[in-house]
């Protein structure tokens, strides 16, 4: 269970133990036996390799395995912790006994290398031994304290999966160590940035796992004490005190961390004001400046959009302005989409809205999973929504995947994400059960009231919005609820029990419609949510899309690529608002897609320069032309070449 809220008294609902929860077919599941037997193999490679990633090596020199100087990125360590998750997860869903066994050998290491004191972050263990200037707590860009966090969610995770202490004896001495230097920081006045403060999440777990109230009151003067930083960032979001945020701003990982982190404290303690903070800053993102795809974090380089205008403040893969979201530049790092579904699903334990499913719908099904390669071996650090041909300057990161990118925390985060990915499936209440992420799926659940069955879900989602839900191995005549989430895009469906059948209409999306399910073994619910291509636009102050749309299919977004029409270029292509759209499956590197093809609208230009920066208009009118879309999820992986989701429109 990755957040075990089912004793926190303010979580309204909490999650089913996703060992209880299996993907049995369609798209989760494919992604899942992806994931599990390919991504985490790669990503073990890559930190094994002394040459690609030091990661492994930087352990086994503190552990006095090896010799030599530290090597690779500062979260390195993090990002190992990260993988363990992941490889934690797949091992003990697939039965891998090796590959348990090699995380507890992992845990040897880890345990070899940390220092009496608690201690553990490789770069500045190698550096104080060398004395060469490196130590610790000297740069709040370090990361030391994000590994830690990390560290401590890894290791609560192994407790629930194994029941095996040995991870959790290394967190409780990391942790023993950050309670003394927050004492010594609440004591001196002398308060450090935690970047990314992936340990509000870490430490409340820790509390969640041990229920010693130590690691709370830790979790929460922590978060009291970023109040007490000197010459704060918004990069950090530390510039003004936390109960005074309205805008969500800065780097979005940090910003998104820092949010999960204050909604799992909500769920343990009523906080009126941080829930305020919660709210305003949620809507701020959703409501401005959140992409199609449910990508965060517009901008590589910025400059802070609320600070003063004299003394301006750069801010880095960040949040920029409201409506401020370009398509060729977008940055949208894996991590802050990855930290928002955390976000998001942490917000719904404390207030169970389907606004907060939906966009973990979005951000799942769209950028997190075009972040990895269909054979789940590449990954794209930062997600793009159009890349064109040539471009006359080059952006931070490549413009296809790559198996190794200096900044490998995307890779590992969104591995041990996918893995876990069954966690989204349900969560339930005193004598309900509540849809999250659908999917083809068998849970075991077992409800307060005394109910406990087998819940059955059948499905082929998200290609189209059938679905059935039945109920095996009933072991009481208890009846229960079913929360049924109606996404936000239905216009049209229909909720059917047995022989009773409930309309669904546009009123009803973006709702939980319940269903009262007396005797289980009889039950039947189908349900159909309607899917149709659609056309959607943006709102008139995201400059780049005026009068464009992009297309959508249920929870997907499409988008379109060279292969997928014999057009020069994509820029020739607009959107035929009369087009039918239809649904047709293809192969893309071995995996099933469902496609649309339509007849959409090409332009014919004469004497068109398209080197000219300004020139006269000279339209030759319109040609129809076949074009073919495809899931965004599933572009980049075919030959390079252009990549749009946002097309003009064709008004005729």
């Amino acid at each position: 269970m990755l957040t075990d809220t089912r004793k926190s008294p303010y979580a309204k609902v909490s999650p089913v133990d996703g060992m209880a929860v299996n993907w049995t077919g369609g798209l989760w599941k494919e992604r899942f036996d992806t994931c599990a037997d390919s991504t985490v193999p790669q990503l073990q490679h890559m930190f094994e390799s002394k040459d690609i990633s030091h990661v492994l090596e930087n352990f086994r020199i503190c552990a006095g395995y090896a010799e030599g100087d530290f090597d690779g990125t500062v979260f390195g360590d993090g990002d190992f912790y990260k993988w363990m998750e992941a490889a934690m997860y797949t091992a003990a869903k697939t039965g891998n006994g090796k590959m348990l066994e090699k995380l507890e050998e992992y845990i040897e290491l880890i345990s070899r290398a940390q220092q009496p004191d608690g201690y553990i972050s490789t770069k500045q263990i190698i550096g104080e031994r060398q004395g060469n200037g490196v130590s610790r707590m000297g740069d709040i860009n370090d990361f030391e304290v994000y590994n830690f966090g990390h560290l401590f969610t890894a290791a609560c995770l192994y407790k629930r999966l194994t029941g095996k202490d040995s991870f959790m004896k290394i967190a409780v001495k990391t942790a023993d160590y950050l309670e003394k230097l927050y004492e010594t920081a609440a004591r001196t006045g002398e308060v450090q940035t935690a970047v990314c403060p992936s340990h509000y999440m870490g430490l409340i777990e820790m509390y969640r796992t041990t229920r010693e109230e130590r690691y709370l009151k830790l979790a929460k003067q922590a978060i009291s004490l970023r109040d007490s930083v000197k010459d704060g960032l918004d990069d950090n979001q530390d510039r003004i005190p936390l109960k005074q945020h309205e805008k969500i701003i800065g780097h979005a990982v940090r910003a998104n961390y820092l949010y999960a982190g204050v909604a799992d404290l909500c769920a343990e303690e009523d906080d009126k004001e941080y829930r305020k903070v919660l709210d305003k800053v949620w809507r701020n993102l959703i409501d401005k400046k959140l992409y199609i795809t449910g990508g965060c974090g517009a901008l590589y380089n910025g400059t802070s959009p609320y600070g003063n205008f004299f003394a301006d403040q750069k801010v880095h893969q960040a949040y920029g302005y409201e409506y401020q979201l370009p398509n060729i530049t977008a940055y949208n790092e894996t991590c802050a989409s990855l930290g928002g579904v955390f976000w998001a699903y942490r917000m719904f334990q404390i207030d169970p809205k389907a606004e907060y499913f939906n966009i973990i719908e979005r951000m799942m099904l769209n950028t997190n999973l075009a972040a990895v390669s269909l054979d789940g071996k590449k990954f794209f650090y930062e997600n793009m929504l159009r890349r064109a041909k040539n471009l006359d300057y080059e952006l931070i990161w490549p413009l296809t995947r790559s198996e190794y990118i200096l900044s490998y925390c995307c890779p590992p985060n969104l591995a041990r994400t996918i893995a876990q990915s069954s966690e989204y499936a349900y969560t339930v209440s005193e004598d309900t059960v509540w849809t999250g992420m659908y999917g083809a799926n068998r849970a075991q659940i077992h409800l307060k009231n005394g109910a406990e069955f087998t819940l059955v879900q059948e499905t082929d989602y998200p290609w189209n919005g059938r679905i059935r839900f039945t109920f095996e191995d009933v072991k009481t005549d208890q009846g229960f609820q079913l929360k049924i989430r109606v996404p936000d895009w239905v216009e049209n469906g229909y909720i059917r029990v047995n022989e009773e059948e409930q309309t669904l209409t546009k009123r009803e999306s973006s709702t939980y419609q319940t269903v009262k399910v007396e005797y289980p073994k009889q039950a039947e619910i189908d349900i159909f949510f309607e899917m149709k291509a659609r056309c959607t636009i943006s709102h008139n102050m995201v400059e780049e899309n005026t009068n464009q749309a992009a297309v959508e299919y249920g929870p997907l977004v499409y988008c379109c690529e060279t292969p997928d029409t014999d057009a020069d270029t994509l820029d020739d292509i607009f959107l035929n608002l009369n087009a039918e759209y239809r649904q047709t499956e293809m192969e893309i590197a071995g995996r099933k897609i469902c496609a649309l093809e339509a007849e959409e609208y090409c332009i014919r230009r004469d004497c068109y320069d398209r080197t000219a920066l300004y020139q006269t208009l000279k339209f030759a009118g319109m040609e129809k032309r076949k074009v073919r879309f495809i899931p965004y999820f599933a572009w980049d992986n075919r030959e390079f070449g252009e990549m749009r989701i946002w097309f003009p429109i064709a008004y005729l």
